[in-house]
């Protein structure tokens, strides 16, 4: 059983930056591709971001493209999200999300396909 835990949330700015940590433990953490993914008030959970195991290549949603970069050190087991230029529309509660990558390059922007989440990490950005 992997446990996610999120951090580095908080208030900011428009403008801001924010970095995100979602510390894994419980299973081999090189093993999974870790991800993100988000929910604001009213309105459904979407895919933030994505990282395979092998951490070569990651994958973000166009709304968040050259904004937030994912990256992973997998000798800490930990999934880092900086986020840049925070406007009031990323606003969220950000869920760290965690599924064995069966191939090494596997990723999904579906809630359906990772079995793993955290508790979530409030973000707001103050216009």
């Amino acid at each position: 059983q992997v446990q996610l835990v999120e951090s580095g949330g908080g208030l900011v700015q428009a403008g801001g930056s924010l970095k995100l940590s979602c510390a894994a433990s419980g299973g081999t953490f090189s093993r999974y591709t870790m991800g993100w993914f988000r929910q604001a008030p009213g309105k459904e959970r979407e895919f933030v971001a994505a990282i395979p195991r092998s951490g070569g290549n990651t994958y973000a949603a166009d709304s968040v493209k050259g904004r937030f970069t994912l990256s992973r050190d997998n000798a800490k087991n930990t999934v880092y999200q900086q986020m840049n230029s925070l406007n009031p529309e990323d606003a969220a509660v950000y869920y760290c999300v965690a599924k064995i990558d069966p191939y090494g390059g596997w990723w999904s922007a579906s809630t359906l396909q990772y079995n793993y989440w955290g508790q979530g990490t409030q973000v707001t950005v103050s216009s």
